[in-house]
């Protein structure tokens, strides 16, 4: 009876943690930059900005999406019960030690372990990772009760197609785009109305404290109590004592630093299409298609469409861009990570209409050539993309799920037919044995 609780308790921790592995190491997978990113504020809060390459930071952030997907998958199917269960007890191990830090310190908000698909405070992701800790204790206690699902002469083919699947979707979302966007600015989104508090909803209340002296000795006051002019102001802090409702979308802005004016109305409320080129850092930023971008600068001002180039970047590196590749549309400036969030790809296109994120691009996909041959009122990519969140699910269940499902089917058969051959080739041995020996006995009792 106690083999057999025990027994159910590994299963069940195993699909625990073979599901949250699976789930996180996807979602981190199709978005290798938002994970770059992530990787960057862990850095920042260890004072060590600046310290790693970006390429390493992003090469990281692609093998520890293929890490946690495949040990997620390798669970599944129990494969190499004894190396995966060690490797995902030291891997969770850290993992706890590194969100502990962060719950006692709070200098990330959100861990990013489920990417922008599901967020967490630091506190509910220690928990969670506790829970998964001790999962992979029990699993590591007694690994070869895992139930394998394939044979070990087949497992290397599900080892390496996992591999293959999680690399192509990193390397596919780092050409184009994210194949699932979790993000505020998603297609669709009416950014203006994303930007506004519901009538009602609860607002953020705060408290302001005020550091006075007099005659030698400081105190504090609020608001409530403040004194008469004799103190002297040292200092004050104002501090969030209640969360309200925070908008979708809540610091998005736009603004000529020329002229230091807020354009963020006048572009958002315009009527009909508005293109938005995006590029966080323009000193970074990919230049290799400024052709395409040019002619659909070009396009759009035979459109009359407006034409904005959204960069966090100085006068310096706006000045650079504009030599190297002729731009002619104006530049203003955004806030780094909001740029960032909006769009995976430096620089990135967004085409709006009426305020109404309608289309994507990254620069290695703008449109180009005879797509810019009719009015865009008429071109198909200026309408929103008929691939659906269903649709694309499906096509990972084919790409993936499917042939993982039949490959362990077929395993499974040819298993059950192979112990079918041995068990009739066993039990004709034992009917030749019979045989045998019946001759045998008839040979020996009919000498006498």
């Amino acid at each position: 009876m106690r083999q057999q609780f025990l027994k159910w308790l590994i299963q069940v921790s195993r699909f625990i943690l073979a599901l949250v592995f699976i789930f996180s190491g996807y979602v981190k997978a199709i978005d290798p930059m938002g994970t770059q990113y992530k990787l960057q504020d862990y850095l920042g809060a260890l004072h060590l900005t600046g310290a790693v390459p970006q390429l390493l930071l992003l090469g990281t952030s692609v093998a520890l999406s293929a890490l946690e997907f495949t040990l997620g998958i390798l669970l599944l199917f129990a494969i190499r019960r004894r190396q995966t269960s060690r490797l995902t007890f030291i891997f969770m191990v850290f993992m706890t030690l590194v969100t502990l830090g962060l719950a006692l310190s709070n200098t990330v908000k959100d861990c990013g372990c489920f990417g922008d698909a599901i967020h967490l405070t630091n506190t509910q992701t220690l928990l969670k990772n506790i829970v998964l800790l001790a999962c992979s204790a029990v699993v590591g206690w007694k690994p070869l009760y895992m139930t394998r699902f394939v044979r070990k002469n087949t497992q290397w083919i599900i080892i390496n197609y996992t591999l293959v699947f999680t690399l192509i979707n990193s390397l596919w979302s780092l050409y184009d785009l994210p194949q699932f966007d979790f993000r505020p600015y998603r297609i669709g989104v009416n950014i203006p109305q994303a930007m506004e508090t519901p009538a009602g909803a609860p607002r953020p209340q705060y408290e302001t404290t005020f550091i006075l002296s007099k005659n030698g000795q400081q105190k504090i006051f609020t608001l409530d109590n403040y004194p008469d002019s004799t103190w002297t102001f040292i200092d004050s802090k104002t501090t969030l004592v209640k969360a309200g409702y925070v908008p979708p979308i809540h610091d998005f802005a736009i603004e000529d630093l020329r002229t230091g004016d807020d354009l963020t109305t006048k572009i958002l409320q315009h009527k009909g299409y508005t293109f938005l080129l995006i590029a966080p850092h323009l000193e970074t930023a990919d230049d290799g298609n400024f052709g395409d971008i040019d002619q659909l600068y070009e396009y759009a001002q035979q459109q009359r469409i407006p034409f904005y180039g959204l960069t966090a970047s100085t006068d310096k590196a706006i000045r650079r861009w504009i030599d190297l590749t002729g731009a002619e549309y104006p530049f203003f400036s955004t806030d780094e990570t909001v740029l960032k969030t909006i769009i995976r790809s430096n620089p990135g296109l967004l085409l709006l209409h009426n305020g109404i994120i309608i289309n994507k691009w990254s620069h290695n996909a703008l449109p180009a050539g005879d797509d810019l041959l009719r009015p865009i009122a008429q071109a198909t990519w200026a309408k929103m993309p008929q691939d659906s969140v269903p649709s694309k699910i499906i096509v990972i269940v084919l790409w993936f799920v499917l042939p993982l499902t039949l490959l362990t089917l077929a395993d499974r058969f040819w298993a059950w037919s192979q112990w079918v051959r041995l068990k009739e080739k066993k039990n004709k041995d034992n009917l030749y044995q019979l045989f045998n020996k019946k001759n045998q006995y008839e040979k020996e009792n009919g000498s006498r």
